[in-house]
């Protein structure tokens, strides 16, 4: 549960601070939530032994690089030129 509350926490506070800055986007809030989710399953690994869903957040991990991936390769289409990118 420490670990659910974590996440939820980070967020909460994300969704807060983007909010205050006038910055609120899906593509934002899900870079900076995976950010959290990374920081979070750092610490609250313990250090002796692994429990069973800790080996199952692998699959969220994954996806969330894969579309974190998605993410960049959209922002940086975005910014290159109409005439090097051939679509």
């Amino acid at each position: 549960m420490r670990f659910v509350r974590g996440h939820v926490a980070w967020m909460v506070a994300t969704v807060l601070a983007l909010a205050l800055l006038d910055a609120l986007s899906y593509e934002l809030f899900f870079v900076l939530s995976l950010i959290g989710f990374l920081i979070v399953t750092e610490l609250t690994s313990p250090f002796n032994v692994t429990p069973t869903w800790r080996r199952r957040l692998r699959w969220p991990i994954l996806l969330g690089l894969a579309g974190f991936a998605v993410v960049v390769v959209r922002r940086i289409l975005e910014i290159l030129p109409s005439e090097v990118v051939p679509l």
